[in-house]
């Protein structure tokens, strides 16, 4: 078998081609092929082949891609050990299969193999010929999207800078007419490209035509004068000249500049001392563990230097205070320093120092260009200057430049290289976009280490023995100190000074949340987790250090723009501009675009800070924040679900920015991005006593809860309104909050319970002579009794609810009783009569404009069709509810559905479409966490065996 990525997507087997589906089901091929054999997440995977915005029902689509994908892999594989196969990983999907069997992974590695110095010259170009016979034209084509583009264009470089270096090297055995029409046909695609030049120019003059040769230059030149308004490298303008002169020595690879000691500038002293080559690494960190995948991350980065001969090397590490970015690169360094024979470089630029400026790049140049054995008498006076000479003594040579703790990327433009040979890697508090797009440095961010490294790096410090007596207490220092090194670091060296102290009585001093930061002191400013978040601090301007502040104020997982608007009581694009000098700063990650965090340390100091600072403006600030989240949810609710009964708001006060929800799909969006938060803002309004905010966001959640199958979340919100409401006395509140907290109990098998808070409510709507709010309880406990499996007696408060509403001439509710009603009936066995209320109640719902309603009755009138045998019927109608669910994101609804599904196909015979049908709903209850999984698990494995899972 072979996949072939390198050109059109395709997969042969046995030397035929195999259809591998539409351009979106490649593209998930590719997705996953791409990083054989590392798992790739889901939610990786949705990006890839989506993009930033994907689809409501993208994770839904992927798995059936997935299934799909399995199945092909299934029928050409021989079923021997070593088939590929597509495996389920903790990590996510991962392709089983040979790398070397995808031409990707091939060439990949005959790049590597070929490395100058580890083969002979001969070898180096029958590997580098091999690999460029790989490609078939540009690579997953026909594959749309962002990030098809984005590797597209990155396997182009390889590509290209793969075919320079074969060109070098069939060069080097006297091959020069093998290379001249390959190189030509490169040119003709890729014009601009200026290795390219160089190479065919090299090829041209060994062949003997120089006038060949001249003419490349003359054309190339013109080009880039005319579309980019630019001369040709120096490289490319000292290979014209030599040749122009006839001097074919000089046509060459360029040779080393002269060091200062050759050419006389330096005195005996310093000449001597350039014997060594410099080594400015400060010492490694004691007992430095994990990061390892960053680690990882960066020796693929110094790999690759091979396949980019052209380019020089650039990494970036960035991260928030405290987070160990100096110690990683310095450790890591120190790991990679014999790759860079010529010495390390090292320089500590200052940008967030407290108590000094940050360093200019002149005086980085002056401790470099010292290092480097360039006499004090002989530095040039300017810093452009600096920079040439800097930059003519790195090239040609392997040279390790560390810029430690960097302002931004005009800091570091002058301190890198000009030639490739050498490697820079950069810490930051900032990101370095600029760096990034416009150098093409490879970014890292550094978050704070995953739980078990952060296990590691402190049991290090305590001692192994000292760890394992206590382990409850090293998770909860771990928790408190949010996994972030410097903290961990602290309390370690604390615990050090007090040995006979269990580690709980660090752990408990942790729990303080007020005196937390006081704790996380080791004696210097240095050394305090407060001290070095205020160097980012001071670096605001007023109006961002207030949201900082502010910021402390809320207790949700992250904060997106118009929330952060609101609580400062701004527009959405001074918050943005706000937000985007705090993320500069470190103090928060814009984790996803228009989404701000930051680590549980950074936000007790933002909420010490807001307790000094800002007191009177908190309650304030606390109000606007949770009027743009009861406002957003209202409106989003009422997207998802017009024919629902509203519940009526106060305007929201001045300054309130209401989150951009015109639609279903949006509102869905909305709810799936803020769905933590708005959980946390249910809490936060109940402790602040924001009682009305409390239980009106708890009910404003109920329909996207309920689609999602949020259970627990649902149950959990509804207990905290009922207390909020029974504070306020508001008997119509309770009702509303009873009822919707009878159904989650239910839903969630705790029925006791469920019918405690519905008969509650029911007695509440009698007393308060309220029909309609009787026949809501009437439907939620048909629901509960259903579920509880009493038919009989869930019939007839369906019947009961359908009295009241007719009465009440509430068309909605007759609606979604009907169907109710058809629903006991087909579980009591009465089908026919099922039937006849399931069309009546689809009438009234398609009369109102209700699609999520629709979608319900179908369903039920597809149950009644299949038990009638009317399997066509039933199939039409099981779709067309599936259509809707998905449409409108109601995950647990399209499980039923999908079973629903499953079932009648098995009853046609079709097993295919029975196991696919049922495997899909099985994939969305396990991500819900359902308890229905396990009964379909079983019914996947009676009829498929135990592999079909």
């Amino acid at each position: 078998m072979e996949l072939r990525m390198l050109g059109p997507m395709e997969l042969w087997t046995a030397g035929r081609p195999v259809d591998l589906g539409p351009p979106r089901q490649r593209a998930v091929w590719a997705a996953v092929a791409v990083d054989t054999p590392r798992p790739v997440p889901v939610e990786t995977l949705v990006d890839r082949v989506w993009g930033e915005a994907p689809p409501e029902r993208a994770r839904h689509t992927l798995h059936v891609y997935l299934a799909r994908m399995r199945r092909v892999l299934e029928q050409v594989s021989t079923g021997e050990e070593g088939s590929a196969r597509l495996r389920r990983r903790s990590g996510g999907y991962v392709l089983d299969v040979d790398p070397d069997s995808i031409d990707l992974h091939r060439f990949r590695r005959l790049v590597g193999q070929a490395r100058i110095g580890k083969c002979a010259e001969t070898e180096e170009a029958g590997l580098l010929r091999q690999a460029l016979g790989l490609w078939r034209g540009a690579p997953l084509c026909g594959i749309e999207g962002d990030w098809a583009d984005r590797v597209r264009q990155a396997w182009h470089q390889q590509h290209l800078d793969t075919a320079v270096r074969w060109a070098q090297a069939e060069l080097r055995l006297g091959e020069a007419a093998t290379v001249i029409g390959p190189l030509a046909d490169l040119l003709l695609e890729n014009p601009l490209a200026e290795p390219l030049v160089t190479a065919l120019m090299r090829a041209l003059h060994a062949a003997g035509r120089i006038p060949e040769a001249l003419d490349c230059y003359d054309t190339f030149r013109r080009r880039m004068a005319d579309q980019l308004g630019l001369d040709p490298g120096k490289e490319l303008r000292e290979l014209h000249r030599a040749l122009l002169c006839g001097n074919g020595a000089e046509s060459g690879p360029a040779p080393a500049p002269p060091t200062a000691a050759e050419t006389g500038t330096a005195s005996p002293a310093t000449a001597d001392a350039r014997t060594a080559p410099p080594a400015q690494l400060p010492l490694d960190v004691r007992g430095f563990t994990g990061r390892d995948t960053e680690i990882a991350e960066l020796d693929a980065i110094l790999a690759r230097a091979a396949d980019q001969p052209t380019a020089v090397l650039i990494a970036t590490l960035s991260g928030t205070a405290g987070v160990g970015k100096t110690a990683l690169a310095v450790h890591w360094a120190h790991r990679a320093s014999a790759r860079f024979p010529d010495g390390q470089l090292y320089v500590n630029l200052r940008g967030f120092a407290p108590n000094r400026p940050a360093m200019t790049p002149g005086e980085a140049l002056g401790g470099f260009l010292h290092a480097l054995a360039v006499p004090v008498s002989n530095l040039p006076s300017d810093v452009d200057r600096q920079t040439a000479l800097y930059r003519s003594l790195l090239a040609r040579r392997r040279m390790l430049v560390v810029l430690d703790n960097a302002r931004d990327a005009e800091q570091v433009r002058p301190l890198l290289p000009g030639a490739p040979g050498s490697m820079v890697l950069v810490t930051s508090r900032n990101q370095l976009t600029s760096l990034v797009a416009v150098e093409g440095a490879h970014p890292l961010a550094l978050d704070p280490p995953a739980a078990g490294e952060a296990r590691q790096l402190l049991a290090r410090r305590l001692g192994p023995e000292r760890a394992a007596a206590e382990p409850d207490a090293m998770d909860e220092i771990i928790t408190w100190c949010a996994r972030l090194p410097l903290a961990l670091a602290i309390v370690a060296a604390r615990a050090a000074g007090h040995p006979a102290s269990p580690l709980s009585v660090f752990a408990d001093e942790l729990r303080d949340e007020r005196g937390r930061l006081d704790l996380l002191s080791a004696g210097d400013e240095a050394g305090e987790v407060r001290a070095v978040f205020s160097w980012s601090y001071r670096t605001l301007g007023p109006a961002a250090a207030r949201v900082f502040r502010l910021l402390g104020l809320t207790a949700g997982a992250d904060i997106a723009t118009a929330a952060a608007a609101s609580l400062a009581g701004v527009t959405s694009e001074t918050a943005r501009g706000l937000l985007a000098e705090l993320t500069a700063a470190g103090l928060v990650t814009e984790h996803r675009p228009g989404r701000f965090t930051s680590h549980d340390l950074l936000r007790a100091y933002s909420a010490e800070l807001s307790l000094q600072d800002d007191a009177a403006e908190g309650y304030a600030a606390t109000h606007r924040l949770l009027d743009h989240y009861l406002h957003t949810a209202q409106t989003a609710a009422m997207s998802l679900n017009p024919h629902r009964d509203p519940v009526v708001v106060a305007r929201p006060g001045p300054g309130v920015t209401r989150g951009d929800v015109p639609d279903s799909e949006r509102a869905t969006h909305w709810f799936a991005a803020e769905h933590q938060n708005l959980l946390a803002a249910v809490r936060h309004a109940h402790r602040s006593g924001f009682d009305v905010h409390a239980w009106q966001l708890a009910w404003t959640t109920t329909e996207f809860l309920e689609r999602r199958g949020h259970w627990t979340d649902r149950m959990t919100v509804q207990l905290i309104a009922l207390e909020a409401t029974r504070r306020l006395g508001d008997r119509t509140g309770q009702i509303r909050v009873l009822r919707v907290l009878g159904t989650a109990c239910a839903q969630l098998g705790r029925f006791d319970e469920a019918r405690a808070h519905l008969g509650e409510a029911l007695e509440l709507a009698t007393g308060h002579g309220d029909d309609t709010a009787r026949a809501n309880v009437h439907i939620s406990l048909a629901l509960a009794l259903e579920g509880q499996g009493d038919y009989r007696t869930a019939l007839d408060h369906a019947s009961e609810a359908l009295l009241l509403f007719r009465s009440a001439d509430h068309v909605t509710g007759q609606a979604n009783a009907l169907n109710m009603v058809g629903w006991c009936r087909t579980r009591v066995g009465d089908y026919a009569e099922a039937l006849a209320s399931g069309e009546q109640a689809l009438i009234l719902q398609r009369q109102i404009g209700s699609r999520y309603g629709q979608a319900g009755t179908l369903d039920s009138i597809g149950y009644a069709h299949h038990h009638l045998g009317r399997f066509d019927e039933a199939i039409d109608c099981f779709q067309q509810a599936l259509a809707v669910f998905q449409e409108v994101g109601a995950r647990s609804f399209q499980a039923a559905v999908l079973t629903h599904l499953g079932d009648t196909y098995a009853a046609t015979g079709d097993i295919a479409q029975a196991r696919d049908r049922w495997q899909e709903a099985l994939t969305i209850l396990d991500e819900l966490n359902d308890a229905d999984a396990d009964a379909l698990r079983e019914r996947i494995v009676k009829h498929f065996g135990s592999g079909a899972t």
